[in-house]
């Protein structure tokens, strides 16, 4: 899995493109969150469009990132779900945790 990163209105945008599976894409979600965090940046979404295959360990990273940047007093939202992802976060009602956005404009503005 790849992951890019780019700022917006002082929001950072982590966009995964892959599968966030275990041994692939958790590490690369997980690393890339930790660097925001010690940056200094800890206003963050995740664009979860390209991601084309997520499983447990690729939740559970979601999970954990959401509560690191919490931790650090920051906020962590995602955005543009994939069906598959849209679906595990109902069955396992994390969709509650989540502030959750179709529109990037929308969620760069929640943080106002």
């Amino acid at each position: 899995m790849r992951l890019t990163s780019r700022t917006r209105n002082g929001i950072s945008i982590l966009e995964p493109d892959g599968k966030l599976l275990i041994g692939i894409g958790d590490a690369v979600l997980r690393d890339a969150v930790e660097a925001e965090l010690a940056a200094g940046r800890s206003r963050l979404i995740l664009d979860l469009q390209k991601v084309t295959r997520i499983d447990s360990s690729g939740m559970a990273e979601l999970v954990a990132a959401f509560s690191k940047v919490k931790d650090a007093g920051g906020v962590l939202k995602l955005l543009r779900l994939p069906p598959r992802v849209q679906s595990i976060l109902g069955v396992t009602q994390l969709m509650s945790v989540f502030d959750v956005f179709e529109d990037e404009e929308e969620a760069v503005a929640s943080f106002d």
